[in-house]
Parts: structure tokens; C-alpha cells; sequence
């Protein structure tokens, strides 16, 4: 499982989130999640190095508009720009590996931060796909008393509050930088 996670996420191919959730199913949330985070991460790696290497050129590209909008943060303090970076997704996953390894991350900043910032998705998920196992564990059909199980609605506000955090953020950064907050 966690070797099909990360060629996933090294080739960024779209999925996460269900692979995120058939985890939970299988392993149950947490074992899920951890297989999640060790998978993703490995994936990451995997891109950020070879951005890094002959095909960074070619990566580069890939990376578009967002590069120099993302290279002030990552040079005033790399592991907590990362960190927000994976905990509030502003940007797609896919560039968020890249960028770093051309403004010359450590390596193991990137692969702190990067385990780091995506337990709370990677956990959202794994418990929605446990939610659903339990569904199918207690024998009865699927009905919104029986697929509504605690774990289903907890996950599913964690889904909703993790949505959120871009909006929050944009506003939050709108509103610390604006004219008459400077000061």
C-alpha cells in the first residue's frame, strides 16, 4: 500500500485522497494514516529529488506562476513556510514538492515538514475511509442512521474545518497586511 501511495505521489497523479481513504478502510485510521504520511512522504522525496537532478529543469517548468510567488517564503524561513504550505493547501501538492528543491531546501527540513504538515489531511481521510469500514462491519445496510457512525461525522467536520483553512488564512493574511494594520 505504501509503495503504491508514493509511486502515486512521485508521479503526481491525482488520487490522494481516495487512496488516503481506502488506507483507512483497510488499516483503520491511525495504522492508515501512518501508512499515509510514510507514503506520501517517500513520494514527495522522490520528486523533490529529482527536481534536484538532471530533470529539474523540465520540473521547473512544471511549477509554473507559483514559483516566484512561493520563493520570498521559503527564503525568510523554510520549515515553517512548508509546514504552513502542507497544513493549509494553498497551493497544489505537485508544486509544493518542487519549488523547495530549487531554492535549495535541506533535505531533511523538506522531509520533516513534509510529514509533518500532512498528518492532519492524511488523518481527516483515513478515518473517513474507517468510518465507512465500520458501516460495513456492523452488517447493516447503508441508511443515514447507519453511515452516519461517529467516526464518519468527525471526519467529515475535520474535512469541512481543513477546507476552510485556505479561505481563513487568504483573510487572516489580507487583514495583518493591509495599509492601516502596518502601523
Amino acid at each position: 500500500y505504501m509503495l503504491i501511495y508514493a509511486t502515486s505521489t512521485a508521479l503526481s497523479l491525482p488520487g490522494g485522497a481516495a487512496l488516503s481513504i481506502t488506507g483507512g478502510f483497510l488499516f483503520g485510521g491511525l495504522a492508515g494514516g501512518l501508512y499515509v504520511v510514510i507514503g506520501a512522504t517517500v513520494g514527495a522525496t522522490l520528486v523533490f529529488l529529482a527536481a534536484r537532478t538532471v530533470l529539474g529543469d523540465s520540473l521547473r517548468s512544471r511549477a509554473g506562476p507559483w514559483f516566484e510567488r512561493m520563493e520570498a517564503g521559503f527564503q525568510a524561513n523554510a520549515f515553517s513556510y512548508l509546514l504552513t504550505l502542507r497544513l493549509i493547501p494553498l497551493f497544489p501538492f505537485f508544486v509544493v514538492n518542487l519549488v523547495p528543491a530549487f531554492l535549495g531546501v535541506p533535505l531533511r527540513t523538506y522531509m520533516l515538514a513534509t510529514a509533518i504538515g500532512i498528518v492532519p489531511g492524511a488523518l481527516v481521510f483515513t478515518f473517513t475511509g474507517a468510518g465507512f469500514g465500520s458501516v460495513l462491519d456492523s452488517g447493516e445496510g447503508f441508511s443515514v442512521s447507519t453511515v452516519f457512525t461517529p467516526e464518519v461525522i468527525g471526519a467529515l467536520t475535520g474535512l469541512g474545518l481543513l477546507s476552510l483553512l485556505p479561505i481563513i488564512y487568504r483573510r487572516w493574511r489580507a487583514h495583518a497586511y493591509s495599509p492601516r494594520n502596518r502601523g
